[in-house]
């Protein structure tokens, strides 16, 4: 894990890789809550049944705003500002979903620091995010994330 003190010392890390996360699977009960969590009910996530039959790979597939959600998450043993009072997601400049992650996949987070920019009690980060599906050449997704950090 990178550790840094401060948020401005995040500059020293422009156009480094900061690093790549633990896998974690993604569940059908993952799936299933986030489902429900956003009204997403569509059956290419949840049925089951029905994805066996006509789902290339017969498995049910993750929500793609699932994908993009999981990136704190998968982030947080990336990298740790020690003396930062807090973190915000700020948005994405760019957001591809470019393969499906299929129910019991295992992912995982590779992170690239792009830019940092001053702002009024801290930094803005600008992220490269590419989420690797174990086994496959081809990501499920790649995203420019901006978060914002203060002391």
């Amino acid at each position: 894990m990178t550790e840094i003190e401060t948020p401005a010392d995040m500059d020293a890390l422009v156009g480094k890789k900061l690093g790549v996360s633990d896998w974690l699977t993604v569940t059908q009960e993952m799936i299933d809550l986030f489902a429900d969590a956003t009204g997403d009910h569509q059956w290419i996530h949840v049925d089951r049944e029905r994805a066996a039959r006509e789902m290339p790979g017969g498995r049910t597939i993750a929500h793609g705003f699932l994908t993009l959600s999981l990136l704190p998450r998968l982030a947080q043993n990336i990298y740790r500002i020690r003396r930062r009072s807090r973190g915000i997601n700020y948005g994405c400049n760019k957001v591809r979903f470019t393969n499906p992650v299929a129910s019991g996949s295992r992912i995982r987070l590779h992170l690239t620091l792009k830019a940092t920019e001053a702002i009024e009690g801290g930094r803005r980060l600008i992220s490269e995010n590419m989420v690797e599906i174990e086994g496959q050449d081809r990501p499920a997704l790649v995203a420019e994330t901006i978060s914002l950090a203060f002391y």
